[in-house]
């Protein structure tokens, strides 16, 4: 054992020098993760609607291998592995604050949110001027059911 690790569970958060002859860590020094970041194209994370969107989870620092995992919030489940996340024909139900998780087997860290806005989003009133009397296309108008 080497006497000038640290960590948890045995495993070390800086290994000793190479001269140690029982140095539990043989790669030398293992890293923590941290600054991890999530960036968008477009940039801002703001896509038309029927569009792709890409996210992209950089780690500023730690070792690996590293296993990345992507979430939304307000949805429990996994959207997917790997550093990008790729939106093909996005919808208004894609919208959201999406995150990504990473994990090196002995420590996670999480990105800040990033807020993804479908711009287009169908909007049933969008276009109706009550003063004007254009008339909508067919397939744009919204089905009303109106009782008394």
């Amino acid at each position: 054992w080497c006497p000038h690790a640290r960590g948890v569970h045995s495993v070390p958060m800086f290994c000793c020098s190479p001269g140690w002859p029982r140095c539990p860590c043989s790669q030398g020094v293992w890293v923590p993760l941290s600054g991890v970041s999530l960036s968008a194209q477009p940039p801002g994370g703001q896509v038309a609607l029927g569009d792709s969107l890409v996210l992209s989870c950089t780690v500023a620092a730690g070792t690996g291998p590293l296993s990345f995992s992507w979430h939304r919030e307000g949805s429990g489940a996994l959207l997917s592995t790997g550093p990008h996340l790729e939106l093909q024909h996005v919808g208004d139900n894609d919208s959201g604050q999406y995150q990504c998780r990473v994990s090196n087997g002995e420590s996670v860290a999480e990105s800040d949110p990033l807020n993804v806005t479908v711009l287009g989003e169908w909007d049933p009133w969008a276009g109706v001027d009550s003063t004007d009397s254009t008339t909508i296309p067919p397939h744009q108008v919204p089905a009303l059911s109106l009782s008394t």
